[in-house]
């Protein structure tokens, strides 16, 4: 039952998209109440088993997800956290996800070639992104290095590692909390594209991070507290 409900939300979704059109009229948080209402069970659970219960920034997000009302006042705060980051880093691709925010970095924007040491032009981008999670203090950010296939699998995931620490570094020197933030290197293990080509190869040297409600923000909502 659970998976047949899924398999009808997630196909409803995707056509709507493709035709470019949201046939309930609903925005994005009024769509995640709805889901959450309907399901958030079942999305917490089936998909967060799949991702290994948050071992990836989506996997994160979707097993931070509450549900209903309280997931609808925790979708309007990451709706305006995803705008700042928008504003503020423009270099960053931003995607709302659920109940939280996909922000990726290209590598070559924030590291030079087999070096883990960020680029000078790009802290400022970085400093902007701090100044934004600094306003919204009840979120959690879970910081994650990808690699192309060059090179051997140990010496990858060595470097997605080193860099995900020095995104995680750099954001917690600039006043970021220690305990908000989760680093982990995966080296080639998620590509998002094809390894045979630098088009492709590029596009899988990434830094990904999940920004999604911390506890105190999950309970907060579930009691009302949040104010919109």
């Amino acid at each position: 039952m659970a998976a047949t409900l899924l398999s009808s939300s997630v196909l409803t979704s995707c056509k709507a998209q493709k035709n470019g059109t949201n046939r309930t009229g609903m925005n994005k948080t009024q769509k995640g109440a709805a889901a959450g209402a309907a399901g958030g069970a079942i999305l917490g659970g089936v998909i967060g088993n799949k991702y290994a219960k948050g071992n990836t920034v989506l996997g994160a997000i979707i097993g931070a997800t509450v549900g209903g009302a309280a997931g609808a006042v925790i979708g309007r705060r990451m709706d305006k956290q995803a705008e700042e980051i928008k504003r503020n880093v423009p270099n960053a691709q931003v995607e709302r996800v659920g109940e939280g925010i996909k922000i990726t970095f290209g590598s070559d924007i924030l590291f030079d070639v087999d070096s883990y040491s960020l680029k000078s032009a790009t802290k400022d981008q970085l400093d902007q992104f701090a100044k934004t999670l600094n306003n919204y203090q009840d979120t959690d950010v879970r910081i994650e290095g990808h690699a192309d296939a060059t090179g051997s699998d140990s010496y990858n995931k060595t470097l997605s590692e080193r860099r995900a620490k020095s995104v995680g570094d750099y954001l917690e020197g600039l006043g970021v909390r220690n305990s908000r933030v989760t680093e982990i290197g995966y080296g080639e293990e998620q590509p998002v594209a094809d390894n045979s080509n630098e088009s492709g190869r590029a596009k899988n040297r990434r830094v990904d991070i999940g920004v999604f409600a911390d506890k105190k923000m999950q309970r907060d909502a579930k009691e009302g507290k949040i104010q919109d």
